[in-house]
């Protein structure tokens, strides 16, 4: 059995999928979907892709089986929505929303439609991710205690034009300034896959860097802080430090780590280390940590090789009806931390609980 898949939003990250989603054995069709008719025409003639939409709306009322939604962050859920209501499974990039309101919605229309949802974080995939589920899952980690999340990624390293390009022809100096904590799922993601647990209550402290012409509450975002750090209390009694910085003098990196009774893995610029209470040594991760369709196999892609690993694991649960492995329970649980978190900071560290969406339907 093959489906049909419709890419929206070819921006500075939707292309990197279109080759991909053409070469995987169970996608029968490949049409492409962008606001900007330049844009649209340019990779269709690159991909060698005949069928094009200008809109979701338009792409939403044609017979494609499933949507890839690679748009701005603030539209991920209300797109998502819109689609699965016009009877699309769905794939979006993160984060999966931008407000606890927005995950309730978002669980609500796939409870109601009963299509799938799928949400594109890398670092599920990520070979560290991977190497320390197997891990756990074997329970060489004993009882974990606390794991760590980081997503370093100071703003002069490509954010601006980031943000510029997300916003287009609507860009000005008041759409500056994002929380950092409003994209979390990166770090987040880590110790919520490899624990097994989902995080309950957050205290958080933000750092305002002196004189920010970025960061500032005179914007819509109305946000100051440029660095976010938040200690979370897990469902598992462990706990988890998360941290969101854009300004740092570092190359820039999303590195995580995990602490148990019986072992420990550490993962920072100078490769990974697995340690117990008799000594550690440095391992190599292997980027081929489960199986592929071999023309996926032989190109991984971007972001440490998890872009065909999040290509097959979408196609794959849509062709066999199945719930993918990152669905909407999983991807509320990856953002909305970083809501309340950003919450506590703004109440200077306040204990806030977390709202949790349950588990999905067995």
């Amino acid at each position: 059995m093959s489906i049909s898949i419709g890419i929206v939003g070819l921006g500075m990250f939707g292309p990197s999928f279109i080759s991909h989603y053409k070469k995987h054995p169970d996608v029968s069709r490949v049409a492409l979907c962008d606001l900007k008719a330049d844009r649209l025409a340019q990779m269709a003639k690159q991909f060698e892709i005949e069928e094009t939409y200008s809109s979701l709306d338009e792409i939403c009322k044609s017979d494609i089986d499933a949507l890839v939604i690679i748009t701005q962050p603030w539209l991920h859920a209300r797109q998502a929505i819109q689609a699965m209501k016009a009877g699309k499974h769905v794939y979006t990039a993160v984060p999966a929303a931008q407000s606890l309101d927005e995950c309730d919605e978002l669980i609500e229309t796939v409870k109601k439609t009963g299509m799938i949802y799928m949400n594109g974080e890398t670092s599920y995939f990520y070979p560290e991710t991977a190497f320390c589920r197997k891990k756990a899952k074997e329970g060489a980690f004993g009882h974990i205690v606390y794991t760590e999340g980081e997503y370093f990624h100071d703003m002069s390293h490509g954010l601006y034009d980031v943000s510029k390009g997300r916003w287009g022809a609507q860009w000005g100096w008041d759409k500056t300034g994002d929380a950092p904590m409003y994209y979390p799922s990166h770090s987040i993601c880590f110790s919520i896959s490899v624990t097994g647990a989902y995080m309950t209550e957050v205290s958080a402290q933000g750092f305002i860097y002196p004189n920010d012409e970025w960061f500032r509450k005179d914007t819509i975002w109305k946000n100051e802080f440029s660095n976010e750090v938040a200690l979370f209390r897990m469902s598992d009694g462990s706990i988890a430090r998360i941290c969101e910085f854009r300004r740092i003098g570092h190359p820039g990196c999303v590195r995580s780590c995990v602490y148990g009774t019986e072992g420990s893995f550490e993962h920072n610029l100078a490769g990974a280390v697995w340690a117990d209470k008799h000594g550690s040594q440095v391992i190599q991760l292997p980027m081929d940590h489960e199986p592929l369709p071999e023309p996926l196999a032989k190109d991984l892609g971007g972001h440490s090789g998890s872009h065909a690993y999040l290509v097959h694991e979408f196609v794959d649960s849509v062709n066999r009806e199945r719930l993918p492995r990152i669905n909407v329970w999983e991807a509320v649980r990856y953002c909305a931390p970083g809501f309340v978190a950003h919450e506590s900071a703004l109440r200077g560290g306040e204990l806030l609980k977390i709202p949790d969406w349950g588990d999905p339907p067995k």
